[in-house]
Order: structure tokens, then sequence, then C-alpha cells
């Protein structure tokens, strides 16, 4: 349930664009991808949903016919991504909003996990995501505006140990995203980077997780991890598609946007944290500016 602020501004802000959306769904197999591309489609969307398998999407097909469009997709190859984006262009006629959701998460340790592990993770949480974006971009100008939104985490802004590197993605992800909306806002194109908290969806299972060769040393440690994973408070998916419709719809949607109730109260201490070291180093952090300089060192020497 989205509870209205005070601030009537939020009323006027988020003015709902009645006419139906085009969307372009990456990894809408499962998990949040299956639950918003349903979602979008009985609302009336139109949808392009993708998946590794095209099998894993076939009732959605079944279930909603020319209201959507099916395409195999694997993100991680480039070309693919291109000539997806094509035909959902020209089969529908345009692209309102491009979701960029495929992703999984590595479980290891910083020690354990190989640089073939680590680049297998970027190679679909971070170059898939940016072949989307490069894809969609001269469309999206081209109809004159558009919204790209990208499925990160609250692990965006803070991290947790033995999922680092899919943490260390998300930050890679987010600040991509923040460039991003500064350089295509010119063009009409917005963008907005969703950071859900934990919840109950396929995302922890053998298929969304991929496990790096563990060491003995970490057995017990990860053991303990996990127990503390599995006491989490998880949220509902199929909660989330109103607050997701809400961002869409409205006339200028943030930039960030947290979902579920755990995200924020998280990062607030995480940042509070930051903020106190900073400052008590600051006075060390000053002495080595040295003498301020302007100009390029060129124009210093």
């Amino acid at each position: 349930m989205i509870h209205q602020n005070e601030n009537t501004n939020l009323q006027t802000e988020q003015t709902p664009e009645k006419s139906s959306k085009v969307w372009f769904i990456t990894g809408a197999s499962r998990g949040f991808g299956r639950v918003w591309a349903d979602a979008a489609l009985k609302r009336g969307d139109k949808v392009a949903a993708t998946a590794r398998k095209l099998e894993s999407i076939a009732d959605l097909k079944e279930k909603y016919g020319e209201n959507i469009l099916t395409l195999e997709l694997d993100v991680t190859n480039p070309e693919q991504v291109k000539t997806a984006v094509e035909q959902t262009y020209t089969y529908f006629g345009r692209l309102d909003i491009v979701l960029n959701n495929a992703g999984y998460s590595l479980v290891a340790t910083i020690e354990e996990a190989s640089a073939d592990d680590i680049r297998a993770l970027y190679e679909t949480n971070i170059l898939g995501p940016v072949s989307v974006i490069q894809a969609v971009l001269p469309l999206l100008r081209k109809q004159g505006g558009g919204h790209i939104i990208g499925t990160s985490s609250n692990l965006g802004h803070v991290t947790l140990p033995v999922i680092g590197y899919y943490a260390s993605s998300k930050w890679a992800f987010e600040a991509i995203h923040e460039s991003l909306a500064e350089e295509v806002k010119q063009f009409g194109i917005k963008v907005t980077i969703i950071e859900p908290g934990a919840y109950a969806t396929e995302f922890g299972s053998q298929e969304s997780l991929k496990f790096s060769q563990g060491l003995d040393i970490y057995t017990d440690f990860k053991e303990q991890f996990f127990g503390t994973l599995r006491n989490l408070e998880r949220g509902d998916p199929n909660a989330t598609p109103d607050a997701l419709f809400t961002v869409v719809d409205a006339a200028e949607p943030p930039l960030r946007f947290f979902l579920g109730s755990q995200c924020l109260n998280w990062v607030r201490q995480a940042y509070a944290d930051r903020l106190a070291i900073w400052e008590a180093w600051e006075d060390v952090s000053n002495s080595a500016q040295g003498e301020s300089k302007k100009g390029t060192p060129e124009q210093r020497k």
C-alpha cells in the first residue's frame, strides 16, 4: 500500500498516464521479472518478456496473446540483445519502459571466488544491462522519451560478507544508472533504480545463485551467515506491482526507489556511520590537500 505524503506535492507530481505502456523486461521467467510482467499485462499494458529459455515464459504468451512478445535472450550476448530490442520496437511500434531485471548472485568470500566466477557475474549483472541500455537509447531518442528502470538492491548501498561480489556489481550498477540519468534527461528519457530489500522470490534458488569452490576455513563462518539469512523477514513480491506502477506513472519519477519497509533504516545507519568516520578523520584528510591550485597539470607547470 502506498501512503500519501501530507505534502500535497506528491499527488500533483504523480499524475498517472492513462494510456497503456509498452515494457521490455529482461529476466522475466521468475522472481520480480515474472511478477511485474504478469501485473503489467493484467493492467492492460503490453510487454516484451525475455528469458534465457523461451519455454519458461511460454504460458504468458498463451494467457495474454498479442499483448505479449516472448523472446529468448541471454543478456551477455550483445548481438542477441540488439536483435531482441529491435524485434520489440518493430512489433509494438514504441518502447515506454525498459526494465533491466536479469541478474544473479555469486556466493563466495572474497578469497574464494575465481577470476572466472567474478567475470561471469559482471558479464550478467553489469555488462548485460549496459548492452540493453545501449541498444534502446537510439530508439528512445528517436521517439522523444522513455523510462529506463534498473533492478538493483539495497545492497547497492551497503554490503554483506559472502555475497560481497554481488553487492559490488550493484554498486557499479547504481553508478552507471546515476550517470546515465544525467546524460539522457536532455532527450526526455527518465531513469529509476529500484532497490528491493529481502523478498520471498526465487532469487535465493539454485537457479539464481552460483557458488564458488569453497575453502574449509570459511565453512563455519558461512553456515552462521546463511543461518542469519534464513531468519530474515521477507516481503511478499506480489505486493510490489502497485508501488512499481506508481513510480512508472509518475510525471517525475525518482532516481532511486526503495522497495519494501526494511531498506531505509539500514541504509540511513550505514551512511551515518560513514559520515562519522569521515568527520573523525577530517583534519588528517584536509592536511593532505597541500596548496590548492587551479588549472590543468600542464597549466600549473
